[in-house]
């Protein structure tokens, strides 16, 4: 699928790239379609999981964290899969429409894990077909949409280019927040079918809608033989070995945030859910989450950083370093929640949700900050690839997190008991404040380059 027909150099113009509606457009109904099936997983696991003669076999609670996990896992180590399809062979648009077709596979089979009768296929196997073709899916085009956004930017008018990121990841939350309401309400009045269907469909729609944007997008060419020089140049290797601490240093964020839609799930099951007459279905409280992003990312960027940029200096790593260090009270919050239910006592959510107040304000700090971050201290021809390695973090913290459930799942078998209750809080608490702490040291050392499309020479940053 050739892009030289298309447009391969930046618009030179101050207002807003013509492509970016589109993109965000797309990537509202993508994320739609992720969360939506994400949401309900650790409630399908537990409560609705069939065997192949169609009679309930649900997993344990550990079992089903270390599969949703895994699959999170997957789904952030695909991303390094796809940047060197897009930077080496395809460019971004042929990648994402062609993983698109993928990723709607995916939500296919998904919606038939519910029927073994009609498939003749043990539902873990078609769960674990599904929860593939959408790990491949939705994490291969992931680097390739963050790094479209960027390439659609030029000199006249890179100064928009943080606001549009900001955009972006709202409407990423806009996706995020409709899903994370319906699919559980599907879940409960009409089954699986329908409440994995839903996502399937918007997921299709997605990829219509990148498609329409084709005529209007810069497509940056795959770099080919340029993209391996450029990537195992000085330069290349530099801005990897740069950002590589970084990447480190979250790894133990991502294992903390992603445990939103699993243990935090199963933690509200044994709550007060009852909010001005409405019982709150456990899934949906994930959605305070993308609620609080759309909420935090105009105050962030228009009040809060402004206010700060009086006293000092707001840089992408200062804005990181504090994220960091307020997640660890975040989780802390749902620990002394969970102390609580451990004493016989039934909490209310409004525990969960003052942690998910702070946890989601070190999203914002963090998850968009590094995203932006990273793309510009990439190379112009390996943008993608540095997404890549920036999801990578994301893998080897839901890796963690699902090597920890396991570990506890195995030790429950042989009859012993390991980080039950709030311990189990507790421990990642503490692993969350000491890394951050580490971080805080090491950032005073970083030195790098900034490159943007369209300037010839990159900048310190």
């Amino acid at each position: 699928m050739s892009e030289s027909k298309y447009r391969t150099t930046p618009y030179d113009i101050e207002t807003m790239p013509p492509g970016i509606p589109y993109i965000i457009g797309n990537e509202a109904a993508e994320r739609f379609s992720f969360y939506g099936m994400r949401a309900i997983l650790a409630v399908f696991l537990t409560e609705h999981l069939l065997n192949s003669a169609g009679k309930l076999a649900p997993m344990s609670t550990n079992l089903a964290n270390e599969w949703q996990h895994y699959f999170v896992a997957a789904a952030y180590f695909f991303p390094i899969v796809g940047s060197i399809l897009s930077d080496w062979l395809w460019g971004k648009y042929s990648t994402i429409l062609r993983l698109s077709l993928l990723y709607c596979a995916g939500h296919a089979v998904m919606a038939l894990v519910d029927f073994p009768k009609l498939t003749g296929i043990d539902p873990r196997w078609m769960l674990f077909a599904a929860l593939s073709l959408i790990a491949i899916g939705a994490g291969g085009i992931k680097p390739c949409v963050s790094a479209h956004v960027g390439d659609q930017f030029g000199h006249r008018n890179k100064s928009r280019m943080s606001k549009v990121f900001g955009w972006f990841y709202f409407s990423i939350n806009f996706g995020a927040m409709a899903s994370t309401f319906l699919t559980p309400w599907l879940l409960t009045h009409y089954g699986p079918g329908w409440a994995f269907g839903v996502p399937g469909i918007l997921m299709a729609i997605a990829t219509f809608v990148f498609w329409l944007g084709r005529n209007k997008f810069v497509h940056i060419p795959p770099g080919g033989t340029e993209f391996l020089k450029e990537t195992y140049s000085s330069d290349g290797l530099r801005a990897v070995a740069n950002l590589t601490p970084l990447y480190i240093f979250t790894i133990p964020f991502w294992s903390l945030l992603d445990q939103t839609q699993s243990q935090w799930v199963h933690q509200a099951k044994l709550m007060d859910r009852w909010v001005f007459g409405y019982q709150v279905l456990p899934s949906q409280l994930q959605a305070a989450n993308p609620v609080l992003v759309m909420i935090f990312i105009p105050l962030f960027t228009y009040v809060l950083y402004p206010l700060c940029g009086r006293w000092f200096q707001v840089t992408p790593l200062r804005k990181i370093g504090v994220g960091l260090l307020l997640t660890g009270p975040a989780f802390a919050i749902t620990g002394y929640a969970q102390e609580l239910i451990d004493e016989g006592q039934t909490p209310h959510i409004t525990w969960q949700l003052s942690a998910y107040v702070l946890i989601t304000a070190c999203e914002v700090m963090v998850y968009i900050t590094a995203l932006e971050f990273s793309y510009t201290q990439a190379p112009k021809k390996m943008k993608s690839l540095i997404m890549g390695v920036f999801f990578l973090g994301i893998t080897l913290g839901n890796i963690f997190t699902a090597q920890v459930n396991g570990y506890i799942e195995n030790q429950a078998g042989l009859g012993r008991v390991v980080l039950s209750g709030a311990d189990y809080y507790w421990f990642f608490t503490i692993l969350m404040v000491v890394s951050a702490v580490i971080y805080v040291f090491w950032s005073q050392f970083y030195h790098g380059q900034t490159y943007i499309q369209g300037e010839t020479d990159p900048l310190e940053a």
